[in-house]
């Protein structure tokens, strides 16, 4: 086998929250008066939630205090987890869980790369809580994609060098983590748009095939 672990980022991959980013970062680029829409969104995939506020703060005129921004990366924090709420494991896709249930029989070890810090909660909304063998996200690194940290993390919690993991992941900024950190990687959805990635999958159950 090619691969000895699989590190997945989540939004985008494991499941989609990014309409819950969206309508969070909406309210706060409403309430500050800020013009807001999907291609600015686009923008904030994969990356932290202030270096993401700062990217909103471009098409902003006044002045705000590092306590201010902190405030407003908050209360999006705050609205987005609400959201959350609405999830359940019935967002988690069948090709999602039996691909990751297949992985698992294969012997691979399989871990979250995430820039979140809602990763945990949000595996646990998709009863997936218990199912990975490590996660690394936003709580315990310093640098966000396209820095590799987060991956590099994953890969030393799983006991796995950089060269034997598969990132699988739906943004360049991860596709250019991997790379950094020495590792290949999967891309899929808009990813796929990229030529960084080693493999491009028109599916998720693909990965079985990639990994074989």
């Amino acid at each position: 086998m090619k691969y000895k672990a699989v590190i997945f980022d989540l939004d985008g991959v494991i499941c989609h929250t990014d309409k819950y980013h969206y309508q969070a970062w909406k309210h706060v680029a409403d309430e500050l008066g800020i013009y807001f829409d999907e291609t600015i969104n686009n923008r904030l995939r994969g990356v932290s939630r202030m270096e993401s506020f700062e990217i909103i703060l471009e098409r902003y005129s006044g002045t705000m205090t590092e306590e201010e921004k902190i405030r407003y990366t908050t209360e999006k924090n705050e609205v987005y987890k609400e959201l959350l709420k609405n999830m359940s494991p019935d967002d988690l896709t069948d090709e999602v869980k039996e691909t990751l249930y297949e992985l698992r029989k294969m012997g691979l070890k399989l871990a979250i790369g995430s820039s979140s810090k809602n990763a945990r909660f949000i595996l646990e909304r998709l009863g997936l809580g218990d199912f990975f063998d490590a996660i690394s996200d936003g709580n315990n690194i310093t640098n966000s994609k396209p820095d590799p940290e987060v991956f590099v993390k994953a890969a030393s919690f799983v006991g796995e060098e950089p060269q034997n993991c598969l990132v699988v992941e739906d943004a360049k900024a991860g596709l250019q983590a991997a790379i950094a950190g020495g590792m290949d990687c999967a891309a899929i959805g808009d990813a796929c748009e990229s030529d960084l990635a080693t493999w491009k999958l028109d599916s998720f159950e693909m990965l079985k095939k990639v990994v074989a």
